[in-house]
């Protein structure tokens, strides 16, 4: 199937409402966005961010996500050690949902933005659609990653009853929240189209 990109084609499409612009356009006449045939050093953008989000990851899994403290006892947990006492005491759903949100989609950015960047960089001929749904999906389950932050932050700010009970953050709250911002913006940095370029060049 052969088609033509507005590239190809003399023009430029903005990469945030769509329109087509003569590529002597600097800003797009719609939204007002900047415009340019390709971002320049995406994928250098793409992969420093990445690298800080995993280096972010690390400690945020190590370090604990929240103190508990009560009249009679005092409680510390990292994100597995929350989702193990939230199974042990039933609540198997909720368990499910944190471990996903904030383990499994995670790691699974870092794996799609990182072969993203690959496939790109060495003009592979993988089917460029699917990397496109790729892309989408992973720029939209972005913020969903922060729901143990929100957690946290949400009970830190219900739970304060002095000298009765409460629950503050721990450092791998703050490293969690930097590795889902780095993540976030390495897929937002990285260009889509050159996902088309390999099928053109190669077309």
């Amino acid at each position: 199937m052969s088609y033509v990109t507005a590239t190809q084609a003399g023009y430029i499409a903005c990469t945030e409402c769509g329109r087509v612009h003569r590529p002597d356009a600097a800003q797009c006449t719609r939204c007002y966005a900047h415009l340019s045939s390709r971002e320049p050093q995406s994928l250098q953008k793409v992969w420093a961010y990445l690298l800080a989000g995993i280096i972010a990851f690390i400690p945020a899994n190590i370090y604990l996500m929240i103190n508990t403290k009560t009249l009679t006892s005092s409680s510390e947990s990292t994100i597995l050690g929350g989702v193990m006492e939230l199974a042990q005491s039933g609540s198997y759903g909720i368990a499910v949902i944190v471990f996903a949100a904030s383990i499994l989609i995670p790691l699974g950015k870092f794996l799609a933005i990182s072969f993203l960047a690959i496939s790109v960089q060495r003009q592979s001929l993988i089917d460029a659609h699917a990397r496109q749904r790729l892309y989408e999906i992973v720029e939209f389950i972005g913020r969903w990653s922060m729901i143990d932050v929100f957690v946290v932050a949400i009970l830190s700010a219900l739970v304060q009853l002095e000298g009765v009970a409460t629950i503050t953050p721990g450092i791998a709250a703050l490293s969690f929240s930097l590795s889902v911002i780095f993540t976030m913006l390495s897929a937002q940095s990285f260009d889509a189209r050159l996902i088309w370029d390999a099928q053109r060049t190669h077309a």
